[in-house]
């Protein structure tokens, strides 16, 4: 197969070999290292939390580590697919492969209008931190700047997105590591410079129990924490612009576990351990901001703001590629505008510049129409990830056996047990939808993101039928 493309609908029935997107493979192995850990650490970690912790309690941890679960098996198949074929438009290519070009069509345009969308989300949030350190000066301002340094960044060739997303990788977790090595020497008691004695298990037991509000908080705790797993889909598609692609996907996701474990899980029994979970400054601040006042660290507020927006910034430079390059791979499959596809120097450089426009259109509509179409965007694209994770656990189960079949050795990355905990993901993907049904804060999200879903569908289904109908 090729390194970055699907198979056309008719090599996919006599296993030929699909033509080359083209794109470059400037991406080295420590680019995607950094790529696949900072994936993980976004602004929904050091802010979004928050409001998981204020509902759930300390059973935020187990949130945590059942959602942090099911993305490791997400991410366990999409890395065994990913390896076996390498593709700039990843889980599309993979869905187009096992259920036909309206699947590719569907998963792959969704994808692109959430990171779009989000990208818009991401600037507008950089430029409050902005504003708060120079007072006076015009959000739009800092949102057009940073807009166009990723912008160019992007169209640049590919390794500089990939240095830019080191640093802020390296940045990332840098402070994630310290923050942790912090929190586990105030827990022990062994913290120096401060005068909190060690909490024991008070903030875990104390003020309604591990569960404060029975399954019902846990339950919105566990919603809050299966979307700020978002992002680490993007390694894989990095992956198709690598010096090794296989190689490079494989390692990615095979430290998967860990890092889920550390950072994510780590992250939030050090906080609920620490500090009461019930106070207000973990949603008004921040629950890491509040975790560190607590402690009586220094400056902890602008500490975590610098955090804060590397991890905005790596956001949009991440999400600017991921749109442009799953954009670029629907167009290659003819699922879009010619026009987008066009490479130079190996780079996409329209479907970047459509992308980054898209997005500053959703920050001018922030501005304009903040109570109707912004609000309308926002919950179009709240379940999406969800849509993105079903198709993946759907398509594996359909190529795995294909590739069993057919070309057993590029099995270099197995999903484990299967197909029993694909169906188990599948099953847990179910109850996620069930529960966002059940919440009144996220079903109007459900519903927006299946209308657009199905939306997709339906147009894609007709493009394949017409495509059919021509070549017969």
């Amino acid at each position: 197969m090729s390194r970055t493309t699907a198979p056309a609908p008719a090599d996919r029935k006599d296993g030929a070999t699909a033509p080359a997107e083209g794109l470059g493979h400037g991406l080295k192995q420590r680019h995607l290292s950094m790529i696949a850990l900072g994936g993980v650490i976004g602004a929904g970690l050091f802010v979004g939390s928050g409001a998981g912790i204020a509902a759930a309690g300390p059973s935020i941890v187990i949130a945590y580590a059942i959602s942090g679960v099911l993305v490791m098996l997400v991410m366990r198949m999409l890395g065994e697919m990913s390896a076996a074929n390498p593709a700039s438009g990843s889980f599309s290519v993979h869905a187009e492969r096992a259920f036909g070009s309206w699947a590719g069509f569907t998963s792959g345009w969704a994808f692109w209008f959430l990171l779009c969308v989000a990208v818009g989300l991401e600037g507008i949030g950089a430029a409050k931190i902005m504003t708060g350190w120079f007072p006076g000066s015009p959000e739009w301002a800092w949102v057009a700047l940073f807009m166009v340094v990723f912008t160019v960044t992007n169209l640049a060739a590919v390794k500089n997105f990939g240095e830019f997303e080191f640093w802020f990788a390296a940045l990332k977790v840098g402070a994630i590591v310290l923050f942790l090595g912090v929190g586990v020497l105030a827990i022990t008691g062994l913290l120096p410079g401060t005068d909190a004695p060690a909490p024991g298990t008070s903030n875990l037991t104390g003020d309604g129990g591990f569960f404060p509000h029975g399954s019902e908080g846990l339950i919105v705790g566990l919603l809050a924490s299966v979307f700020a797993y978002g992002g680490l889909e993007t390694v894989t598609i990095a992956a198709a612009e690598s010096e090794h692609p296989v190689q490079g996907v494989a390692k990615a996701v095979r430290t998967a576990m860990w890092r889920i474990a550390l950072f994510y899980i780590g992250s939030m029994a050090v906080i609920v351990t620490l500090v009461p979970w019930d106070d207000k400054a973990v949603v008004e601040k921040g629950p890491y901001v509040a975790t560190l006042d607590h402690l009586g660290i220094p400056a902890a507020g602008q500490i975590m703001n610098v955090v804060v927006l590397v991890a905005l910034l790596s956001a949009m430079n991440a999400n600017i590629y991921g749109a442009s390059r799953m954009a670029g791979s629907l167009v290659s499959r003819g699922q879009g505008p010619k026009a987008l596809g066009r490479l130079s120097g190996g780079v996409p450089r329209a479907a970047v510049l459509v992308s980054t426009v898209f997005g500053f259109g959703c920050v001018l509509l922030s501005y304009w129409r903040p109570d109707d179409i912004f609000i309308w965007l926002l919950n179009t694209i709240g379940a999406i990830i969800l849509v993105v994770w079903f198709f993946i656990a759907a398509s594996q189960l359909v190529l795995r056996r294909r590739t069993e079949r057919e070309a057993p050795e590029k099995l270099v990355v197995r999903m484990w047990a299967f197909p029993v905990l694909t169906w188990v993901a599948l099953a847990g993907m179910a109850a996620i939808f069930v529960l966002m049904a059940r919440e009144e804060g996220t079903r109007v999200q459900l519903y927006w993101t299946g209308g657009l879903t199905l939306l997709l569908a339906a147009v894609g289904f007709v493009r394949q039928k017409a495509a059919a109908g021509r070549a017969a």
